[in-house]
């Protein structure tokens, strides 16, 4: 036999083993017989690097060494989910499914992994790349450690899809972060606080050898494709088992179908009384919608699935000492109260401080300092103060007065009764607010500047050369170098950053530039029905708040944003620097005024995808509705429509046309 023809058998004989031994629990051969085929298959490539697959076993024991971690664009967004923290609101998302989607509704409930997002790229059965969550948009290249993951398959089995993604959930087996807290332990090293922190501090780890021995596992429990050739979600996951992936098991209660919100809570009830029970850490549970086309026809928000929801577990309570109570303030202005407490354990870390929101928060939980709080993690993230414990109230205290001067720049606070918040209304002279500002603005959904970040931008502040974000574009070499820890190569890369933001289309741009009430989606909205900054700039509140979804509040807001003279002078400034201040009309280019003033829904099943056919509807003037009501101007209908939106429309008496018959009418047949 050649060295190549072995180097190939030993690859397949140890990928079926690492499938038999990780994924099934069911090993074949001694541990002892493993490493021998493994030493032999390493000395084999070697000596022959030439026949050695990208995707050979021997990654499995790591050794890549990676300096900086590249930024990778999802082919699929990275959603997150929408959580809900009581079983009325778990009922209330089985109404919203039931009134959207026609017949009956089948659910997959699955446990919710405490641990780090990942999606796996897989062409042709290999393994192509792995990438972080990041912001949904985009996350981090982490390939050579994900593949260090003994249950990811590097090479499929079976009949599997040539081209697709797979979401999953890395996750620190208790009894391996268990082991490797004794181990710190014997070092006189300071112990790991969680498994989820020290999972996702290691999947980011520069060397890819300290990840394998680390014993991550990996969950994955969502196939995405241009084309999924499966009636549902179950059905999906059942069939990528076969493809040897590791997927929540049936038999193991990991994962149940259900045909009632009946049948959720007892999966719910389940899981809240045992998980305790189980090797890995979880913190809720997952609804899905099963069926594909129910899914497609829910659809999504700006943010998260319509056919998908998460339960939370209960957050953990405890009760600490609050000494001191301490105010923030934010890029917008906004002054946050802050509880600074004894230090306490809390799901898993040691909690130091908790956000008070507002004043009304401290009013309604007469929250005083010397306190004794009652603490719970919002989410299981954010520590929040949910009450106090009076028995313990000394009896000297006294009622918390909020404060009247801003704790930077001493500006009498404002009080917005419509957010029931306090801010500081000097926006260009605080210097929180200031730096804040320019740390949004250089954020990866707005201006992604590389070689940017926020301990530069504290250095850029304090020395004087930069006051706001048009300042950063008059930067030059000789101002960078003598800033702390400021190289050439460094400096190089943050102009260089700076010069290539001015690419960065317009929505972003104005998303950057931090107007209050202006989001992501906000901004993307008022960038395509203005066109540019000017036919903005002159709008006012009447004419904001005829665009789609703009109300009142964030009119106003717009409008102050633009009647600020300092913010007319930065916004010409960008403009002279070059930045991108009307949008790309090859990108927006309405092609036809077919559908001018039209709200059309879509129902069915489709050649196009929804997603195409929604385009096709802004692209000639319309307006995509979600469900069919009187403002329905017509009814995009596919094939396997539900029965009660159909006699919804026939009772309304709203026009129905076909795919093809929308096509031509659109003249895109």
């Amino acid at each position: 036999m050649s060295p190549k023809e072995r180097i190939e058998q030993l690859t397949r004989e140890l990928n079926e083993h690492n499938y038999n031994y990780y994924v099934l629990n069911a090993p074949v051969i001694s541990d002892y017989d493993f490493d021998m085929l493994l030493k032999e298959l390493q000395e084999l490539e070697e000596k022959y690097p030439e026949y050695a697959s990208p995707n050979s076993p021997t990654k499995r024991v790591g050794g890549d060494i990676t300096k900086k971690f590249e930024t990778v664009k999802h082919r699929f967004p990275m959603l997150s989910l929408s959580n809900s923290y009581s079983k009325e609101e778990i009922e209330e998302f089985a109404e919203r499914v039931k009134k959207l989607v026609d017949g009956e509704v089948e659910y997959v409930c699955e446990l919710k992994y405490d641990g780090v997002a990942i999606s796996i790229t897989y062409q042709n059965g290999e393994f192509v790349r792995a990438v972080t969550r990041g912001d949904g948009v985009q996350g981090e290249d982490v390939t050579a450690n994900v593949k260090t993951i003994r249950t990811v398959p590097l090479k499929l089995r079976g009949d599997y899809l040539p081209d697709f993604d797979v979401r999953g959930e890395i996750i620190f087996p208790l009894d391996a972060f268990n082991r490797l807290n004794e181990e710190r332990e014997e070092a006189g090293e300071p112990l790991f606080s969680n498994p989820r922190n020290t999972a996702s501090g290691t999947i980011k780890m520069q060397d890819s050898s300290v990840v394998a021995s680390r014993g991550l596992d990996c969950f994955l429990y969502q196939l995405y494709a241009d084309k999924i050739p499966f009636e549902g979600h179950f059905e999906a996951l059942q069939a990528i088992a076969k493809w040897g992936f590791k997927v929540p098991k049936a038999e193991d209660n990991y994962i149940k179908k259900v045909h009632s919100i009946e049948g959720i809570m007892d999966f719910i009830d389940y899981w809240d009384k045992h998980r305790e029970n189980l090797p890995f850490e979880i913190d809720g549970i997952v609804i899905k919608v099963n069926n594909f086309h129910k899914q497609e026809e829910l659809g999504f928000t700006a943010k998260s699935p319509r056919w998908a929801i998460a339960y939370k577990f209960k957050a953990e309570r405890v009760s600490t000492l609050l000494h001191k109570i301490t105010y923030q303030v934010g890029r917008t202005g906004a002054i946050t109260p802050v509880a600074n407490l004894e230090p306490v354990q809390l799901a898993g870390t040691i909690v130091k401080r908790a956000s008070l929101h507002n004043a009304d928060q401290i009013e309604k939980l007469d929250i005083r300092e010397r306190d004794t709080v009652f603490v719970e993690k919002g989410g299981e993230i954010i520590p929040k103060i949910v009450g106090v414990d009076l028995s313990k109230r000394p009896k000297d205290s006294k009622p918390t007065h909020f404060i009247e001067y801003c704790p930077v720049c001493g500006t009498k606070l404002i009080r917005d009764e419509g957010e029931a918040q306090h801010y500081c209304p000097n926006s260009n002279g605080c210097k929180p607010q200031i730096v804040g500002r320019i740390e949004h603005f250089i954020g990866r959904k707005m201006m992604n500047i590389d070689g940017l970040g926020v301990e530069t931008v504290n250095q850029l502040y304090d020395a004087g050369l930069v006051k706001n974000v048009a300042d950063l574009y008059d930067l030059t070499l000789e101002d960078l170098l003598p800033l702390e820890r400021m190289a050439e190569k460094s400096a190089q890369n943050l102009l260089q950053g700076l010069e290539e933001s001015k690419k960065v289309p317009f929505e972003r741009v104005l998303f950057a530039l931090g107007i209050r009430h202006v989001g992501e989606t906000v901004a993307k909205k008022l960038a395509k029905h203005f066109k540019n900054i000017d036919n903005l700039a002159s709008a006012d509140v009447e004419t904001l708040v005829q665009v789609d979804e703009i109300g009142e509040v964030i009119a106003k807001s717009v409008v102050d944003f633009f009647n600020d003279e300092e913010n007319r002078i930065i916004i010409e400034r960008l403009k002279k620097a070059g930045l991108q201040f009307s949008i790309n009309e090859e990108d927006h280019q309405q092609k036809s005024t077919v559908l001018e003033g039209k709200t059309v829904v879509i129902s069915g099943v489709f050649n196009k995808s929804r997603n195409e056919l929604k385009k096709l509807i802004e692209e000639h003037g319309g307006k995509n509705g979600s469900s069919i009501s009187g403002k329905t101007d017509f009814l995009l209908r596919g094939d396997k429509m539900g029965p009660s939106k159909l006699a919804k429309a026939e009772k309304l008496d709203i026009p129905m046309i076909s795919e093809d018959e929308f096509l031509e009418m659109i003249g895109e047949k």
